[in-house]
């Protein structure tokens, strides 16, 4: 009976993994007809390859080319802002933080309110660098009360429940947030006042035109990841968060605060995701009380594709991400004459989540779990 259980079992195996191998199998050769299409309708546009599936197909131009690049860079930079509190709390606690989008998108809708009292009495204007400061200070100070309060009212009683509870409790949360701003500010999509001519015009970088808002993404985002990385690598609460991260009881035992800890750390999240929702609302100037809902998706994408709990891998992994929704509808899904290619950034962004999955499950640079996790 035991034999025959265990041939059952070992066939189901089999069959789960050749599946697995066939949607493998279909990812890379995709990817290799999409981009070898791609590079006959480049070097011969009347290449009968390039021309078989989609004739009205013209390629890119380098300019068109690295305009991608650029774009996916600046979203990707905010999906990684995004992950880093995603993978903080992870590292920490264990569950995801469903909640963390609405943290985001409070950043970005705080930024509206005090641009546009700033812009009211011409400030915005006059002398926008100081409001740019004082809002992304503002927006900073209600996305990390926001965090610290979640974790105090919805998470820390529910710290030694099963991991499912604090999971649903999350998304409980994250509807709470959302039905609370639509309540306050309404449904409409609220737009951030128009930004100086000097920061928005197009500059060249390398050969490379890129718009100013653009480059303040990038510039924020890069000093962000290095502050962040300077905190938990060089500090001593850097050091208890990661000793808090690793097992909890020795941590305590150490003398080190874990319940402050654990608040730092959602501090510190909260802060990243409301820097992001600046960013977000100055590069797109509109944000609605959905506005971190899709973000916040894709950032969680972003850290599982870098490798959950890995600060650098969730950073990794949101460009990565921001790429890829921004490159692979024209490189490779249109030489393939899939219509509507410009809608698909979505699919892009979570088929590269299954592929990653299929090919390195651990994420790009590999998980770092507690020891209870490892266990």
């Amino acid at each position: 009976m035991t034999t025959t259980t265990d041939r059952q079992a070992a066939r189901r195996v089999s069959k789960v993994d050749r599946f697995l191998t066939f949607i493998r199998i279909f990812l890379v050769g995709l990817v290799v007809v999409g981009l070898t299409a791609f590079i006959a309708q480049q070097v011969a546009p009347d290449n009968p390859f390039a021309r078989w599936r989609n004739p009205d197909a013209m390629g890119l131009t380098a300019d068109q080319f690295k305009g991608l690049i650029m774009s996916g860079l600046s979203q990707g930079a905010m999906y990684g802002l995004i992950a880093l509190g995603y993978s903080m709390v992870y590292g920490v606690l264990g569950f995801i933080n469903f909640a963390h989008g609405e943290v985001f998108m409070l950043g970005s809708m705080t930024g509206f309110v005090a641009s546009e009292k700033f812009n009211a009495n011409g400030m915005w204007e006059s002398n926008f660098l100081l409001c740019l400061v004082l809002v992304i200070f503002m927006a900073i100070c209600v996305s990390t009360v926001t965090a610290v309060l979640m974790e105090r009212v919805a998470y820390r009683p529910l710290r030694n429940s099963p991991r499912l509870i604090p999971l649903i409790t999350s998304i409980g949360v994250s509807f709470f947030i959302q039905n609370a701003v639509m309540g306050l500010f309404g449904p409409a999509s609220k737009s951030y006042p128009r930004l100086p001519e000097w920061l928005s015009k197009q500059r060249s970088i390398l050969t490379f035109e890129i718009a100013g808002t653009k480059i303040l993404v990038l510039v924020v985002a890069i000093l962000s990841m290095l502050g962040l990385w300077y905190l938990v690598e060089r500090t001593k609460t850097g050091k208890a968060m990661r000793a808090v991260a690793e097992d909890k009881e020795i941590a305590a035992l150490m003398g080190i605060n874990v319940n402050r800890t654990i608040v730092t750390t959602f501090a510190v999240g909260g802060a990243m995701a409301g820097i992001g929702g600046i960013l977000w609302g100055l590069l797109f100037r509109s944000v609605t009380h959905m506005t971190g809902f899709l973000p916040g998706i894709k950032a969680f994408t972003a850290a599982v594709v870098g490798g959950i709990g890995n600060l650098g891998g969730a950073m990794a992994g949101g460009v990565a991400l921001g790429s890829a929704e921004s490159i692979a509808p024209l490189v490779l899904l249109e030489p393939l004459g899939v219509p509507g290619v410009s809608q698909l950034k979505d699919a892009v962004a979570f088929t590269v989540l299954v592929a990653v999955l299929l090919f390195k499950p651990t994420g790009l640079f590999g998980e770092r779990l507690s020891q209870e996790d490892r266990a």
